[in-house]
């Protein structure tokens, strides 16, 4: 019998044929593991916070997140693999504000970071820190400042590579407080390290992390970090912008995000950006990270997308004004 209640009925039946094949695809999703690849090598800071945030996710997503270490000049070989993958939730990006230095750095790039990468969610932000020998005379950032601009040229900051976001951050900071001094680049934070302790420079700037072990011995002393509040484990050192003057809007801080391919179903990057939003309020993450030096934090993909953005555009003006030749 054709009542209005057995149309109705028909109707719902039909919507539900309709949205069934969607229904099902979401249930399935993910059905093996997700691989996080990882523009840098295993040891370091965002390599840890991937482990960190995928081993999370797994418990939460009852499925394995496999890293995949890719180290390469600029996160290049990383980024090209995941730009390059088929877009269905199963390879994801480690990105970085490296991300948006290559953009600035290099002259080609076989990926548009802007175009070519679905933003999921900002996972942590991480300080960087000018340092000094434990026994240098400069005991105050203020100190150091007034030495570089009594004596033009004539002060040394270690950093690693010509590029990287230590040496961009320093040459940042150079042209911030209005001082000649020299950048002096190095190949890797234990030389930097070793030039610091055997008194080759007058200071270093460097991502916090690797330092902090060196500050808790009194091997260096940490003068000023660069964000915008005091860091994590060092309450009692400022920030440079606490200096004023010419630095006090001066705020710098290494980023990690999650990306997909671009063209990953939106439905995907909606799971996984409410995945990354629990991981990353749960109290175990938060002090997994906060032992890194990583103050963790999640965002919406547009807002990760317009900080990418942002990123490119301070960064390539900062290589620009340092007359950094482009690779």
């Amino acid at each position: 019998m054709n009542t209005p209640f057995s149309r109705r009925q028909a109707l719902a039946a039909l919507g539900a044929t309709v949205a069934a094949p969607w229904a099902r695809a979401q249930s399935k999703w993910p059905t093996k593991p997700i691989r996080i690849v990882v523009p840098f090598g295993a040891g370091g800071v965002a390599d840890l916070t991937a482990r960190a945030v995928g081993q999370k996710l797994a418990e939460q997503m009852g499925q394995a997140f496999v890293i995949d270490n890719r180290p390469g000049a600029g996160g290049i070989a990383g980024g090209s693999v995941v730009s390059q993958a088929h877009p269905d939730g199963y390879t994801l990006l480690l990105m970085s504000n490296g991300t948006a230095v290559s953009e600035g750095l290099f002259a080609r790039l076989p990926f548009d970071a802007r175009k070519d990468f679905a933003p999921i969610s900002l996972l942590g932000t991480f300080d960087l820190a000018v340092v000094v020998p434990q026994n240098s005379r400069f005991k105050t950032l203020s100190e150091l400042l007034a030495e570089a601009k009594a004596h033009p040229g004539k002060l040394n900051i270690a950093t690693i590579a010509v590029g990287s976001t230590q040496n961009l951050a320093a040459e940042l900071f150079k042209t911030t407080a209005g001082i000649q001094a020299q950048v002096v680049p190095f190949n890797g934070t234990p030389a930097v390290i070793t030039a610091l302790r055997g008194g080759q420079v007058d200071a270093a700037v460097e991502i916090l992390a690797p330092l902090k072990s060196q500050i808790d011995s009194k091997a260096l002393r940490a003068l000023a970090t660069f964000g915008e509040k005091r860091a994590l484990g060092l309450p009692d050192v400022p920030t440079a912008a606490e200096a004023g003057g010419a630095l006090q809007g001066l705020h710098i801080a290494s980023w990690n995000a999650l990306a997909a391919p671009a063209k990953t179903p939106p439905e995907v990057v909606e799971r996984l950006n409410h995945e990354c939003q629990l991981a990353l309020a749960s109290p175990e993450l938060r002090k997994k990270l906060a032992d890194l030096s990583v103050e963790a934090k999640s965002s919406t993909p547009q807002q990760l997308a317009e900080l990418l953005a942002s990123e490119i555009q301070r960064w390539s003006g900062v290589i620009e004004r340092a007359k950094i030749p482009r690779m």
